[in-house]
C-alpha cells in the first residue's frame, strides 16, 4: 500500500503533462463557435448616428454576407480597416457592420466619416445586446453568412490579405457555388 502512494504523484503528473501537450498544440487564435451552422441570432439593429438605415436578420437572407464587428476604440480594428475598404471596393462581398459598444454614439461614425465606410449597412449596438447573441469575445469579428442566413464561419481578430485568400475567400466563393446550384434545383 505504502509503494501504491509514491506513484499518485507519477500518475498525477503523466495526466498533466498529456494535458498541457494537447493544450499547447492548438491554436489559441481559434476560439470555437457554437453558432457555426446555425441561423444568425435573431436581430433588428438600428442604424449609428448619421446612418439612413440599421440592418435585421432577414437584410443576411438570399446573399452570401460578412457580418463585421468593430468599435472605433479597437485598436485591432484600425488594423484591419484598410483590407475591409478594399473589399468594399472590389464588390466581392456585401460586408454589414455591427458598431459595439461605443462610449459616445458619435464616436462610430466620425471614425467611418475620417477612415471610410466600407459597410453594405451598419448596426448600432450600444448595449452588446448583438454582440451577445453572437457570441463575441472581441473586436474585431467576422462572420461569414450563407445565403439562408446560416452562419458557416466564424473569424477572431483582423482581417488580412492572407486569412481571406486562404480561408475566407475560398469559403465565401464555395458558399455562392452551393447557392447558384440550390437556385437550379427549384
Amino acid at each position: 500500500m505504502k509503494r501504491a502512494l509514491y506513484f499518485i504523484p507519477l500518475a498525477v503528473f503523466l495526466v498533466m503533462v498529456i494535458y498541457f501537450a494537447f493544450g499547447l498544440t492548438r491554436d489559441a487564435r481559434v476560439i470555437p463557435s457554437v453558432l457555426i451552422n446555425q441561423p444568425v441570432p435573431a436581430l433588428a439593429l438600428a442604424p449609428i448616428k448619421g446612418s439612413p438605415a440599421g440592418f435585421s436578420t432577414a437584410d443576411l437572407k438570399n446573399q452570401v454576407t460578412l457580418v463585421n464587428i468593430f468599435g472605433s476604440w479597437c485598436v485591432a480594428c484600425k488594423v484591419e480597416h484598410p483590407f475591409l475598404m478594399e473589399l468594399r471596393k472590389s464588390n466581392v462581398v456585401p460586408i454589414y457592420g455591427i458598431n459595439w459598444r461605443e462610449a459616445n454614439r458619435d464616436d462610430g461614425p466620425a471614425w467611418l466619416k475620417r477612415f471610410g465606410d466600407p459597410y453594405t449597412r451598419i448596426g448600432d449596438d450600444p448595449k452588446s445586446m448583438a454582440a451577445i447573441a453572437f457570441g463575441v469575445t472581441g473586436a474585431p469579428e467576422t462572420f461569414v453568412v450563407d445565403h439562408q442566413g446560416i452562419i458557416r464561419y466564424k473569424h477572431t481578430g483582423p482581417l488580412t490579405y492572407k486569412i481571406w485568400n486562404e480561408i475566407i475567400g475560398p469559403i465565401v466563393e464555395q458558399l455562392r457555388r452551393d447557392q447558384e446550384k440550390a437556385k437550379g434545383a427549384s
